[in-house]
């Protein structure tokens, strides 16, 4: 395990971030589709599911590599109730990825419904077959998608004030690697 705390994230952590935040925004925007379009359901749904499994895949590459390199520490002169509302943050966005995509597979395992990554790639279920257990998890499942929202919101909105407020290289340190340092 890497001890010391870098003034970047890595280049692993980089790109598994900036992957996720677009593939998450597809998701968020894919899912409200599927809901509001009869039309587009049927195309929205395949497309809905293999992104699902992508976020649970990296979701638990990147969780691996942030227990295994530190981030950076944030700044000094950052109020203690910031720096704990920045780790909690995380840990909830850590917590959406890989539930969001667990909620939806078992889920689709409850109804009984295949679970078809691309063309006659199927994942196994992953619970039994119950109508009660899948109207309770597309409950949950919708209910985790608006709360990934919310925390995604979140999470842009204090990037943009590190970024353009605070100006104290703490967007920089997931946007560019070392050697792009900015003046502080």
């Amino acid at each position: 395990m890497n001890l010391s705390r870098p003034a970047h994230f890595n280049l692993l952590a980089r790109v598994l971030h900036w992957s996720m935040a677009v593939l998450i925004l597809t998701m968020l925007f894919v899912g409200v589709t599927m809901v509001a379009s009869l039309t587009l359901r049927p195309m929205l749904i395949e497309l809905h599911r293999p992104i699902g499994i992508a976020i649970l895949l990296l979701a638990l590459l990147r969780l691996g590599n942030r227990l295994t390199h530190r981030p950076p520490p944030l700044p000094d002169d950052l109020p203690a109730i910031q720096k704990t509302a920045a780790l909690a943050s995380h840990w909830v966005l850590y917590a959406l990825m890989l539930s969001m995509p667990l909620i939806g597979w078992g889920m689709l395992s409850a109804g009984g419904y295949p679970i078809v990554m691309f063309g006659s790639v199927h994942l196994p279920a992953i619970l039994p077959h119950s109508p009660t257990l899948f109207a309770l998890l597309r409950g949950a499942h919708g209910l985790l998608a608006y709360l990934l929202f919310a925390a995604v919101l979140l999470h842009l909105s204090a990037a943009l004030y590190h970024a353009w407020v605070r100006r104290d290289g703490v967007f920089a340190s997931m946007a560019r690697g070392p050697g792009h340092d900015e003046s502080r």
